[in-house]
């Protein structure tokens, strides 16, 4: 009989894990506390992108995070508040701010992003997973003398760890994109990246999922734990106790409360990032974009899409979604592309989402020390599409226990 796999979280993460679980022989049911139609893996940028090898903490980000605080449409915002998670994590996201730090994170980032972008490419062969894959680079444009130093030391750093990158200057980088004017002095090309359409991801791979005999439990919050010795033998949700053989928690922004009903810890926090999407815009751009000053990603997708987004607002997940931070973003697009005058788009037509942000960036992907079926997948912050594929296929090799596809160490949740 079939060891049955309770996965806690279905988004990109939950459900990767739960296609190479299936594939492994599994059975598998995933509990997830929402419909599953509108978190973090569908409003994001799409991008799967070894280029950012460079974690959340950086030197520099936390007195440039204080400077953006006081402007209401900046793209980085800490909300002060009385909070013990919040300061705790905030002490350790200051302590993980070195350049030591950045350069031992390089590697592991690149490794599960060059993983996932493979388990991508293998995905878009099968029959009816059409997610709009296009692996044609990502821009990173700069404005100022400052940024084109920051980017020559980037380009530096990429070459060495063996990823396809160029360093373009004005007129190179219009000839990239002949059919919009550019406001910029040139970019970083990081031939290596590929788009994806979030929404068509999510779609494909839940009627994937399906047809593969994945049980889905919607709008069920986990609420307990059936416990004995070391080891998990049923999550309890809604009215039921779902019986585990093994369990995964990749509930994203929540995974922490979760977490905390079996007394353990993960220093995360809710990135709050917005998104607007048009359809047969004007916009006509060919490739992924970094506005590297204003922090804003666009994404032109599917064919006659284009995105609009950024923004690591770290708030409350009850607070009310703060608009100013929307227009900041088109306002910034329209600095680097002076024809774009992008309209505001009425409330309801802006995408919110929270990204689950460690506290040194990387994600937390492993096993616990407490319990030895409980398995960890989480914290990705502004990664989680790009590190997704990659992420459910080492799930499914430390639920089997077998050597995974890369080291992963550096991902432990119980890391100091």
């Amino acid at each position: 009989m079939a060891e049955q796999v309770i996965i806690i979280g279905g988004g990109i993460i939950g459900l990767s894990s739960a296609f190479y679980l299936q594939e492994a022989g599994y059975k598998v049911t995933v509990i997830d506390s929402t419909d599953m139609q509108q978190g973090c893996s569908y409003g994001n940028a799409g991008y799967v992108c070894p280029s950012h090898f460079v974690p959340l903490a950086t030197p520099g980000i936390v007195k440039q995070g204080i400077k953006w605080m006081m402007n209401a449409k900046s793209p980085f915002y800490i909300q002060p508040r009385l909070n013990r998670d919040l300061i705790s994590w905030g002490l350790q996201f200051m302590k993980s701010a070195t350049h030591a730090h950045v350069e031992r994170s390089a590697v592991p980032l690149r490794d599960i992003a060059l993983l996932s972008k493979r388990m991508y490419e293998s995905w878009a062969e099968l029959p009816d997973m059409d997610f709009a894959y296009e692996p044609k680079g990502m821009l990173e444009f700069f404005k100022t003398e400052e940024s084109m130093r920051h980017a020559e030391e980037t380009l530096k750093e990429a070459q060495h760890l063996g990823l396809d990158t160029s360093l373009l200057n004005k007129a190179e980088l219009q000839a990239m994109e002949p059919h919009a004017e550019i406001d910029a002095l040139g970019a970083l090309y990081f031939a290596g990246d590929a788009q994806l359409y979030p929404n068509k991801l999510m779609s494909s791979l839940l009627g994937w999922l399906r047809q593969k005999g994945v049980l889905f439990e919607m709008n069920q919050s986990v609420t307990g734990f059936i416990t004995e010795g070391d080891q998990l033998k049923g999550v309890k949700a809604g009215e039921r106790i779902y019986a585990a053989d093994h369990v995964v928690l990749a509930a994203g922004v929540w995974s922490g409360e979760v977490a905390r009903q079996l007394n353990l810890r993960l220093p995360m926090v809710g990135g709050r990032g917005y998104s607007v999407t048009f359809e047969n815009a004007p916009y006509k751009l060919f490739h992924s974009i970094i506005l590297s000053e204003a922090r804003v990603a666009i994404s032109p997708m599917d064919g006659n899409k284009i995105r609009f987004g950024g923004t690591m607002e770290i708030t409350s997940l009850n607070a009310p979604p703060r608009m100013q931070r929307v227009q900041g973003i088109l306002e910034s697009v329209k600095r680097y592309f002076p024809a774009y005058d992008i309209p505001m788009p009425a409330a309801d037509k802006v995408w919110y989402g929270y990204r689950p942000c460690s506290a040194d960036g990387l994600p937390y992907i492993g096993k616990t020390d407490k319990y030895r079926n409980l398995t960890i997948a989480t914290g990705h912050s502004m990664l989680g599409i790009s590190l997704g594929a990659g992420t459910g296929k080492l799930v499914s090799e430390l639920v089997q226990n077998v050597p995974a596809s890369m080291d992963i160490t550096p991902f432990r949740p119980q890391r100091r």
